[in-house]
Protein backbone atom coordinates (compact mmCIF):
# COMPACT_ATOMS: atom_id res chain seq x y z
CA UNK A 1 0.00 0.00 0.00
CA UNK A 2 2.75 2.09 0.81
CA UNK A 3 4.64 1.93 -2.40
CA UNK A 4 1.19 2.00 -4.34
CA UNK A 5 0.67 5.56 -2.44
CA UNK A 6 4.32 7.04 -3.49
CA UNK A 7 3.65 5.61 -7.03
CA UNK A 8 0.36 7.76 -6.77
CA UNK A 9 2.52 10.81 -5.70
CA UNK A 10 5.02 10.65 -7.76
CA UNK A 11 2.44 10.87 -10.89
CA UNK A 12 0.63 13.47 -9.44
CA UNK A 13 4.08 16.10 -9.30
CA UNK A 14 5.02 14.78 -12.58
CA UNK A 15 1.68 16.02 -14.15
CA UNK A 16 2.14 19.35 -12.01
CA UNK A 17 5.18 19.45 -13.54
CA UNK A 18 3.62 19.74 -17.11
CA UNK A 19 2.94 23.07 -18.51
CA UNK A 20 -0.83 23.66 -18.82
CA UNK A 21 -1.56 21.16 -16.90
CA UNK A 22 -0.87 23.30 -13.49
CA UNK A 23 -4.02 23.84 -10.88
CA UNK A 24 -4.91 27.34 -11.97
CA UNK A 25 -4.23 29.76 -8.49
CA UNK A 26 -7.43 31.41 -6.91
CA UNK A 27 -8.16 35.12 -7.61
CA UNK A 28 -10.62 36.80 -5.00
CA UNK A 29 -12.00 40.03 -6.00
CA UNK A 30 -13.05 42.05 -2.82
CA UNK A 31 -16.21 44.80 -3.94
CA UNK A 32 -16.93 47.45 -1.87
CA UNK A 33 -20.55 48.60 -2.58
CA UNK A 34 -22.52 51.63 -1.80
CA UNK A 35 -25.70 50.95 -2.13
CA UNK A 36 -27.69 47.21 -1.57
CA UNK A 37 -26.43 44.50 -3.70
CA UNK A 38 -29.95 43.84 -4.89
CA UNK A 39 -30.67 47.45 -5.39
CA UNK A 40 -32.13 47.44 -9.42
CA UNK A 41 -29.25 50.12 -9.94
CA UNK A 42 -25.63 50.75 -9.59
CA UNK A 43 -24.57 48.89 -6.62
CA UNK A 44 -26.45 45.83 -8.61
CA UNK A 45 -24.74 46.44 -11.67
CA UNK A 46 -21.52 46.15 -9.95
CA UNK A 47 -22.24 43.45 -8.20
CA UNK A 48 -23.13 41.43 -11.03
CA UNK A 49 -20.22 42.70 -13.39
CA UNK A 50 -18.06 40.87 -10.65
CA UNK A 51 -20.60 37.67 -10.95
CA UNK A 52 -19.42 38.27 -14.51
CA UNK A 53 -15.68 37.86 -14.12
CA UNK A 54 -16.26 34.66 -11.76
CA UNK A 55 -17.97 33.30 -15.22
CA UNK A 56 -15.53 34.21 -17.52
CA UNK A 57 -12.32 33.72 -15.03
CA UNK A 58 -10.95 30.56 -14.16
CA UNK A 59 -10.16 30.68 -10.24
CA UNK A 60 -12.10 33.94 -9.81
CA UNK A 61 -14.26 33.99 -6.59
CA UNK A 62 -15.91 37.52 -5.77
CA UNK A 63 -16.43 38.31 -2.15
CA UNK A 64 -18.25 41.52 -1.12
CA UNK A 65 -19.85 43.86 1.67
CA UNK A 66 -22.70 46.22 0.36
CA UNK A 67 -24.70 48.61 1.81
CA UNK A 68 -21.35 50.58 2.79
CA UNK A 69 -22.72 54.47 3.78
CA UNK A 70 -23.28 56.23 6.68
CA UNK A 71 -27.08 55.24 7.04
CA UNK A 72 -26.34 51.66 6.94
CA UNK A 73 -23.50 50.92 8.28
CA UNK A 74 -22.61 54.42 10.72
CA UNK A 75 -19.12 54.33 11.80
CA UNK A 76 -17.72 51.87 9.88
CA UNK A 77 -14.71 53.16 7.33
CA UNK A 78 -13.09 51.94 4.24
CA UNK A 79 -9.91 50.86 6.01
CA UNK A 80 -11.47 48.72 8.05
CA UNK A 81 -13.50 47.08 5.33
CA UNK A 82 -10.52 46.63 3.78
CA UNK A 83 -8.78 44.71 6.58
CA UNK A 84 -11.64 42.54 6.71
CA UNK A 85 -11.64 41.84 2.75
CA UNK A 86 -7.68 41.11 2.82
CA UNK A 87 -7.86 38.46 6.13
CA UNK A 88 -10.01 36.41 3.81
CA UNK A 89 -7.46 36.66 0.82
CA UNK A 90 -8.89 39.33 -1.43
CA UNK A 91 -5.98 40.10 -4.20
CA UNK A 92 -7.83 42.73 -6.26
CA UNK A 93 -9.78 45.45 -3.80
CA UNK A 94 -12.90 47.71 -5.54
CA UNK A 95 -14.34 50.57 -4.53
CA UNK A 96 -17.44 51.52 -6.04
CA UNK A 97 -18.52 54.82 -5.20
CA UNK A 98 -17.00 58.30 -5.49
CA UNK A 99 -17.67 59.35 -2.11
CA UNK A 100 -14.91 56.20 -0.55
CA UNK A 101 -11.91 58.20 -2.15
CA UNK A 102 -10.46 59.03 0.95
CA UNK A 103 -10.93 55.41 2.63
CA UNK A 104 -9.69 53.76 -0.52
CA UNK A 105 -6.67 56.24 -0.76
CA UNK A 106 -6.05 55.35 3.32
CA UNK A 107 -6.32 51.39 2.64
CA UNK A 108 -4.17 51.42 -0.21
CA UNK A 109 -0.98 52.92 1.63
CA UNK A 110 -1.76 50.36 4.21
CA UNK A 111 -1.96 47.55 2.06
CA UNK A 112 0.82 48.41 -0.66
CA UNK A 113 1.36 44.51 -1.69
CA UNK A 114 -2.27 44.63 -2.88
CA UNK A 115 -3.96 46.30 -5.55
CA UNK A 116 -6.79 48.91 -5.30
CA UNK A 117 -9.05 50.26 -8.14
CA UNK A 118 -11.62 53.02 -7.32
CA UNK A 119 -14.49 53.07 -9.46
CA UNK A 120 -15.21 56.72 -10.55
CA UNK A 121 -12.72 59.21 -8.23
CA UNK A 122 -9.23 61.12 -9.83
CA UNK A 123 -6.40 60.40 -7.05
CA UNK A 124 -4.36 59.07 -10.29
CA UNK A 125 -5.09 62.21 -11.85
CA UNK A 126 -4.07 64.38 -9.03
CA UNK A 127 -1.56 62.39 -7.70
CA UNK A 128 -2.25 61.49 -4.45
CA UNK A 129 -2.57 57.78 -5.48
CA UNK A 130 0.08 55.81 -4.37
CA UNK A 131 1.59 53.17 -6.92
CA UNK A 132 -0.89 50.25 -6.22
CA UNK A 133 -4.14 52.18 -6.62
CA UNK A 134 -6.10 52.96 -9.98
CA UNK A 135 -9.13 54.63 -11.21
CA UNK A 136 -11.97 52.80 -13.51
CA UNK A 137 -14.90 54.68 -15.23
CA UNK A 138 -16.56 54.21 -18.18
CA UNK A 139 -18.08 57.18 -19.98
CA UNK A 140 -21.40 57.35 -19.24
CA UNK A 141 -22.07 60.71 -20.36
CA UNK A 142 -22.80 59.17 -23.57
CA UNK A 143 -25.73 56.95 -22.70
CA UNK A 144 -26.74 60.14 -20.62
CA UNK A 145 -27.26 62.19 -23.38
CA UNK A 146 -29.33 59.27 -25.61
CA UNK A 147 -31.52 59.33 -22.09
CA UNK A 148 -32.00 63.34 -22.76
CA UNK A 149 -32.49 62.92 -26.41
CA UNK A 150 -35.03 60.46 -25.97
CA UNK A 151 -36.89 62.64 -23.42
CA UNK A 152 -37.07 65.47 -25.45
CA UNK A 153 -38.44 63.80 -28.54
CA UNK A 154 -41.17 61.98 -26.53
CA UNK A 155 -42.26 64.81 -23.73
CA UNK A 156 -45.67 66.85 -25.01
CA UNK A 157 -44.78 69.83 -22.49
CA UNK A 158 -41.29 70.42 -23.21
CA UNK A 159 -40.54 70.15 -19.51
CA UNK A 160 -37.53 67.83 -18.82
CA UNK A 161 -37.25 66.98 -14.79
CA UNK A 162 -34.41 65.10 -13.13
CA UNK A 163 -34.18 63.29 -10.06
CA UNK A 164 -30.42 63.80 -8.89
CA UNK A 165 -28.61 62.27 -6.31
CA UNK A 166 -25.93 64.87 -4.44
CA UNK A 167 -23.90 67.73 -6.44
CA UNK A 168 -20.41 66.97 -7.46
CA UNK A 169 -17.99 67.43 -10.11
CA UNK A 170 -19.67 63.86 -11.60
CA UNK A 171 -23.37 64.42 -11.49
CA UNK A 172 -22.59 68.00 -12.67
CA UNK A 173 -21.40 66.30 -15.73
CA UNK A 174 -23.53 63.75 -16.30
CA UNK A 175 -26.94 66.06 -15.95
CA UNK A 176 -25.03 68.38 -18.54
CA UNK A 177 -24.89 65.60 -20.75
CA UNK A 178 -28.06 64.82 -20.57
CA UNK A 179 -29.40 68.32 -21.15
CA UNK A 180 -26.81 68.55 -24.35
CA UNK A 181 -28.82 65.42 -25.87
CA UNK A 182 -32.34 66.84 -24.79
CA UNK A 183 -31.74 70.24 -26.33
CA UNK A 184 -30.43 68.18 -29.72
CA UNK A 185 -33.53 66.54 -29.62
CA UNK A 186 -35.40 69.68 -29.17
CA UNK A 187 -33.89 72.03 -31.71
CA UNK A 188 -32.15 70.03 -34.33
CA UNK A 189 -34.63 67.43 -34.72
CA UNK A 190 -38.14 68.64 -33.90
CA UNK A 191 -36.80 71.63 -34.92
CA UNK A 192 -38.44 73.87 -31.71
CA UNK A 193 -37.36 76.80 -30.23
CA UNK A 194 -34.90 76.31 -26.87
CA UNK A 195 -36.52 78.71 -25.16
CA UNK A 196 -39.72 76.22 -24.62
CA UNK A 197 -37.45 73.24 -23.25
CA UNK A 198 -37.23 73.84 -19.54
CA UNK A 199 -34.53 71.09 -17.91
CA UNK A 200 -34.86 71.18 -13.99
CA UNK A 201 -32.62 69.40 -11.58
CA UNK A 202 -33.67 68.62 -8.29
CA UNK A 203 -30.87 67.24 -6.32
CA UNK A 204 -32.23 64.49 -3.06
CA UNK A 205 -28.42 64.98 -1.18
CA UNK A 206 -27.20 61.12 -1.49
CA UNK A 207 -26.97 58.49 -4.26
CA UNK A 208 -30.59 57.23 -2.98
CA UNK A 209 -32.88 58.01 -0.01
CA UNK A 210 -31.92 58.21 3.15
CA UNK A 211 -34.75 59.07 5.84
CA UNK A 212 -34.63 61.99 7.61
CA UNK A 213 -31.48 62.80 5.88
CA UNK A 214 -32.04 63.04 2.10
CA UNK A 215 -35.44 64.57 0.50
CA UNK A 216 -37.13 61.61 -0.58
CA UNK A 217 -36.97 60.57 -4.38
CA UNK A 218 -40.89 59.57 -4.73
CA UNK A 219 -41.54 62.83 -3.17
CA UNK A 220 -39.56 64.72 -5.14
CA UNK A 221 -40.55 63.01 -8.53
CA UNK A 222 -43.98 63.38 -7.81
CA UNK A 223 -43.69 67.23 -7.22
CA UNK A 224 -42.33 66.78 -10.54
CA UNK A 225 -45.31 65.56 -12.31
CA UNK A 226 -47.21 67.93 -10.40
CA UNK A 227 -46.02 70.96 -11.78
CA UNK A 228 -46.43 69.58 -15.44
CA UNK A 229 -42.78 67.86 -16.07
CA UNK A 230 -44.07 64.90 -18.44
CA UNK A 231 -40.86 63.21 -18.08
CA UNK A 232 -38.10 62.53 -15.41
CA UNK A 233 -34.87 61.42 -15.49
CA UNK A 234 -33.47 59.72 -12.63
CA UNK A 235 -29.55 60.49 -11.89
CA UNK A 236 -30.16 58.15 -8.21
CA UNK A 237 -29.02 54.41 -7.94
CA UNK A 238 -32.64 53.22 -7.07
CA UNK A 239 -35.62 53.49 -9.18
CA UNK A 240 -38.69 55.45 -7.24
CA UNK A 241 -38.61 57.60 -10.34
CA UNK A 242 -39.81 55.29 -12.72
CA UNK A 243 -42.18 53.43 -9.86
CA UNK A 244 -43.66 56.64 -8.81
CA UNK A 245 -44.17 57.44 -13.00
CA UNK A 246 -45.83 54.25 -13.01
CA UNK A 247 -48.60 54.80 -10.09
CA UNK A 248 -49.60 58.47 -11.75
CA UNK A 249 -49.44 56.56 -15.58
CA UNK A 250 -51.89 53.87 -13.80
CA UNK A 251 -54.00 56.84 -12.08
CA UNK A 252 -54.05 58.43 -15.82
CA UNK A 253 -51.56 60.59 -16.11
CA UNK A 254 -49.24 60.65 -19.44
CA UNK A 255 -45.92 60.89 -18.42
CA UNK A 256 -42.58 58.76 -18.94
CA UNK A 257 -39.13 57.95 -16.78
CA UNK A 258 -36.21 56.84 -17.47
CA UNK A 259 -34.08 55.40 -14.49
CA UNK A 260 -30.85 54.87 -14.16
CA UNK A 261 -27.66 52.79 -14.19
CA UNK A 262 -29.00 48.90 -14.20
CA UNK A 263 -30.30 47.53 -17.72
CA UNK A 264 -33.50 45.52 -16.77
CA UNK A 265 -34.34 48.67 -14.74
CA UNK A 266 -37.72 48.72 -16.86
CA UNK A 267 -38.67 45.11 -16.59
CA UNK A 268 -42.10 45.35 -15.63
CA UNK A 269 -42.95 49.12 -15.54
CA UNK A 270 -44.93 49.46 -19.06
CA UNK A 271 -45.24 51.78 -21.01
CA UNK A 272 -44.57 54.31 -18.83
CA UNK A 273 -40.21 53.46 -19.02
CA UNK A 274 -38.76 55.12 -22.42
CA UNK A 275 -35.55 53.28 -21.79
CA UNK A 276 -32.43 52.88 -19.25
CA UNK A 277 -28.83 54.14 -19.35
CA UNK A 278 -26.69 51.33 -17.53
CA UNK A 279 -23.28 50.95 -16.46
CA UNK A 280 -22.21 46.87 -17.57
CA UNK A 281 -19.20 46.55 -15.34
CA UNK A 282 -18.88 43.06 -16.45
CA UNK A 283 -16.12 43.53 -19.31
CA UNK A 284 -14.04 45.91 -17.47
CA UNK A 285 -13.49 44.46 -14.28
CA UNK A 286 -12.96 40.84 -16.69
CA UNK A 287 -9.83 43.16 -17.90
CA UNK A 288 -9.09 44.61 -14.72
CA UNK A 289 -9.04 41.21 -13.16
CA UNK A 290 -6.94 39.24 -15.62
CA UNK A 291 -3.86 42.52 -15.75
CA UNK A 292 -3.77 42.02 -12.03
CA UNK A 293 -3.70 38.37 -11.93
CA UNK A 294 -1.00 38.15 -14.79
CA UNK A 295 1.05 40.80 -13.02
CA UNK A 296 0.63 43.03 -16.05
CA UNK A 297 -1.91 46.12 -14.29
CA UNK A 298 -0.50 49.63 -14.58
CA UNK A 299 -2.84 51.89 -11.90
CA UNK A 300 -3.82 54.76 -13.93
CA UNK A 301 -6.75 56.63 -15.09
CA UNK A 302 -9.18 54.93 -16.79
CA UNK A 303 -12.10 56.09 -18.81
CA UNK A 304 -13.82 53.16 -20.80
CA UNK A 305 -15.79 53.81 -24.26
CA UNK A 306 -18.73 52.52 -25.55
CA UNK A 307 -17.92 49.74 -28.17
CA UNK A 308 -20.08 51.82 -31.18
CA UNK A 309 -20.78 48.68 -32.77
CA UNK A 310 -23.45 47.55 -30.30
CA UNK A 311 -23.91 49.69 -27.00
CA UNK A 312 -25.65 47.32 -25.42
CA UNK A 313 -22.74 44.09 -26.17
CA UNK A 314 -23.10 42.25 -22.50
CA UNK A 315 -19.35 41.26 -24.21
CA UNK A 316 -17.64 44.33 -25.26
CA UNK A 317 -19.75 47.34 -24.42
CA UNK A 318 -18.92 49.13 -20.62
CA UNK A 319 -22.39 51.41 -21.26
CA UNK A 320 -25.50 50.99 -22.65
CA UNK A 321 -29.14 52.16 -23.43
CA UNK A 322 -31.53 49.57 -23.05
CA UNK A 323 -35.01 51.02 -24.77
CA UNK A 324 -38.39 50.72 -23.01
CA UNK A 325 -41.55 49.84 -24.20
CA UNK A 326 -42.53 53.29 -23.67
CA UNK A 327 -40.13 54.46 -26.85
CA UNK A 328 -42.25 54.77 -30.00
CA UNK A 329 -40.56 53.07 -33.34
CA UNK A 330 -40.06 56.60 -34.42
CA UNK A 331 -38.32 57.87 -31.74
CA UNK A 332 -36.08 54.87 -31.84
CA UNK A 333 -35.12 55.55 -35.15
CA UNK A 334 -33.79 58.95 -34.63
CA UNK A 335 -32.44 57.70 -31.62
CA UNK A 336 -30.36 55.26 -33.80
CA UNK A 337 -29.58 58.29 -36.02
CA UNK A 338 -28.11 60.10 -32.83
CA UNK A 339 -26.21 57.09 -31.61
CA UNK A 340 -24.59 56.59 -35.23
CA UNK A 341 -23.26 60.51 -35.07
CA UNK A 342 -22.13 60.06 -32.03
CA UNK A 343 -20.03 56.72 -32.74
CA UNK A 344 -18.59 58.07 -35.66
CA UNK A 345 -17.76 61.48 -34.71
CA UNK A 346 -19.36 63.54 -36.50
CA UNK A 347 -21.24 65.15 -33.47
CA UNK A 348 -20.03 66.36 -30.15
CA UNK A 349 -22.14 67.77 -28.36
CA UNK A 350 -19.51 69.21 -25.68
CA UNK A 351 -18.11 71.57 -28.68
CA UNK A 352 -18.50 74.99 -28.36
CA UNK A 353 -19.73 78.07 -27.40
CA UNK A 354 -20.99 76.49 -24.21
CA UNK A 355 -21.26 78.43 -21.20
CA UNK A 356 -21.64 77.41 -17.38
CA UNK A 357 -25.19 78.55 -15.82
CA UNK A 358 -23.89 81.80 -14.51
CA UNK A 359 -23.09 82.75 -18.21
CA UNK A 360 -19.28 82.32 -18.10
CA UNK A 361 -17.79 80.46 -20.40
CA UNK A 362 -17.02 76.17 -20.63
CA UNK A 363 -16.37 76.39 -23.82
CA UNK A 364 -15.06 78.74 -26.68
CA UNK A 365 -16.74 78.83 -30.18
CA UNK A 366 -15.71 75.52 -32.05
CA UNK A 367 -13.34 74.36 -29.01
CA UNK A 368 -14.05 70.83 -28.24
CA UNK A 369 -14.00 69.82 -24.53
CA UNK A 370 -11.29 67.43 -23.00
CA UNK A 371 -11.97 64.62 -20.94
CA UNK A 372 -10.30 66.93 -18.05
CA UNK A 373 -12.81 69.82 -18.77
CA UNK A 374 -16.04 67.28 -19.33
CA UNK A 375 -14.56 65.45 -15.44
CA UNK A 376 -14.30 68.56 -13.49
CA UNK A 377 -16.96 70.47 -14.78
CA UNK A 378 -17.56 73.29 -12.27
CA UNK A 379 -21.38 74.17 -12.70
CA UNK A 380 -24.47 72.90 -14.45
CA UNK A 381 -24.83 74.40 -18.49
CA UNK A 382 -26.56 77.88 -19.34
CA UNK A 383 -29.78 76.82 -20.02
CA UNK A 384 -30.71 74.35 -16.96
CA UNK A 385 -32.00 75.26 -14.02
CA UNK A 386 -31.59 73.71 -10.29
CA UNK A 387 -28.25 73.97 -7.98
CA UNK A 388 -24.17 73.87 -9.29
CA UNK A 389 -23.24 73.89 -5.50
CA UNK A 390 -24.51 72.61 -2.49
CA UNK A 391 -26.05 75.70 -0.46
Amino acid sequence: MLKFRTLIATALMALLMVPGLAMAKDFTIGLILVGPYNDKGYSQAQYEGGQYVEKHMDGAKLIFLDKVNPADRPGLTIPQIVDDLVEKGADLIIAGSDDMKDGILEAAMMHPDKTFVHVSGDSTLTGTAPENLGNLFSRMEYSKMMAGFTAAMTSQTGKIGVVGPLINEETRRLMGAAYLGAKYAWTEVRGKDPKDLTFNVKWIGFWFNIPGVTADPAQVAGSLYDSGYDVLISGIDTPEVVTVAKQRREAGKTIWALPYDYEKACEGQGEVCLGVPYFNWGPPMLELAQQVKAGTYEPAFVLKSPYWADINSHEKSPIGFMPGEGMTPEVKAELDKFIAKLGDGSLNLFTGPLNYQDGTPFLKAGETATDKQIWYMQQLLEGMKGLSSPK
